[in-house]
């Protein structure tokens, strides 16, 4: 075997093993090459907690989308764009409240479809909103009925 096609069989092979890490390093990122069609559904929140981009968006247990974005609105309420796959149709009246994942875990969404016969459309906002109940402010409370000072 001549000296350049053992160079050039490296050369693939090491190029192969590059392109196999960038798929996993993204796969794991939680990016999606060729994902479902999706609509983006808004809510406004005074409080998000702990809740972040890409966080899980479930109805009933079960994951339906992600968080896409999260910002700040006029009135300096957290706006929460959340992507939906666009088989699934949301009634007018959801709800979305801002739950987390067991005592200490994770934050998501979730969505509690009402019983309206009209759907919400690509941009529309979910009105029915409970914010994140952040635990810092419950202790605080908690403290504060008890007169310990």
């Amino acid at each position: 075997m001549s000296q350049h096609a053992r160079d050039l069989i490296v050369g693939t092979f090491v190029a192969t093993g590059l392109a196999v890490i960038a798929y996993l390093s993204i796969s794991v990122g939680g990016a999606q090459i060729n994902g479902p069609n999706t609509f983006v559904v808004y809510a406004t929140f005074d409080e998000i907690g702990g809740l972040t981009t890409r966080s899980p968006v479930v109805i009933g247990g079960v994951k339906v989308g992600s968080v896409k974005s999260i910002a700040l609105g006029e009135d300096f309420e957290a706006v929460v764009g959340m992507a939906i796959p666009e088989g699934i149709q949301l009634p007018t009246d959801t709800s979305a409240s801002i739950l987390t994942a067991g005592v200490l875990g994770s934050q998501y969404v979730g969505l509690t479809p009402g019983a309206e016969e009209e759907t919400l459309e690509p941009g529309d906002y979910v009105t029915l909103t409970q914010d994140a109940i952040v635990l810092e402010r419950l202790i605080g409370r908690v403290v504060q009925n008890l007169g310990v000072e």
